[in-house]
């Protein structure tokens, strides 16, 4: 766990403490290891990174912020559990922001993306897509999120840029344990994008906005699948009381 850093290290301050703290309970929870619903106190995570309580408390308030966590008075934190419904509103929801990005940015538009960019986007890319066609995991998830992050990073602005990794964050939360248990999980994970960037640094919005719908149609294929499979009870077939938000769309 960080600490303090000396001679001429960059010293770590308490908001970097904090953040470093929610990134690697982020990571812990996008792996599978902070399971749904597990549950954990401020001082339990604070001994385990040995660090004090202060920036463990606002690590995990910024996690409850985003989503990912729940906080109850009496018994600390525990990690949010989705359910499919709410996957595939998480979908829906990027489904339509990424094609009005896309549908704003014209050919034109997109012809003056930096290459240098657009290098890192394709470096990204390639490695996503790899790691998806091996069944890894555990590599897909870092190099997908900073492959769609990085690509939103030069399309839009940054409040929609954020707001969509957001999104991404909570669905592969919510897809890691099934897609772990799944004895067909190379199967199910997408690989396309390469051919995302490819459109990209042609200038093919249309083309873009077809390969992302088609990305979007094979996560919503996946979750009726998973669906189907799961029995009644399950805690995939939960559904928000009526009127209620997905976890972080508080405003």
């Amino acid at each position: 766990m960080p600490g303090n850093a000396t001679g001429g290290g960059t010293a770590v301050t308490r908001s970097t403490l904090r953040q470093q703290i929610a990134d690697a309970l982020r990571d812990e929870v996008l792996a599978g290891r902070l399971q749904p619903g597990q549950e954990f106190t401020v001082k339990q995570i604070a001994d385990q990174y040995g660090v004090s309580a202060t920036p463990v408390r606002e690590a995990l308030v910024d996690l409850c912020a985003q989503g990912l966590l729940e906080s109850d008075q009496h018994r600390g934190f525990k990690v949010h559990r989705f359910s499919v419904d709410d996957y595939r509103t998480m979908i829906e929801a990027r489904s339509m922001v990424v094609d009005g990005v896309f549908r704003q940015r014209t050919e034109c538009c997109l012809s003056t993306l930096t290459s240098q960019g657009l290098v890192s986007v394709r470096r990204r890319a390639e490695e996503a897509a790899r790691a998806a066609r091996a069944g890894d995991l555990d590599i897909l998830i870092g190099y997908d999120l900073r492959f769609w992050r990085e690509l939103a990073a030069l399309v839009t602005n940054r409040y929609i840029s954020e707001f969509l990794h957001r999104l991404r964050v909570q669905a592969w939360v919510f897809a890691v344990p099934y897609l772990r248990a799944d004895p067909e999980l190379s199967d199910w994970l997408w690989s396309g994008h390469e051919t995302v960037v490819d459109a990209v640094t042609r200038g093919d919005a249309e083309r873009v906005r077809e390969e992302i719908r088609a990305y979007n149609a094979h996560a919503l294929a996946w979750a009726d699948r998973l669906e189907a499979a799961s029995p009644p009870g399950d805690p995939v077939h939960a559904r928000r009381p009526h009127g209620s938000r997905p976890a972080g769309s508080e405003r």
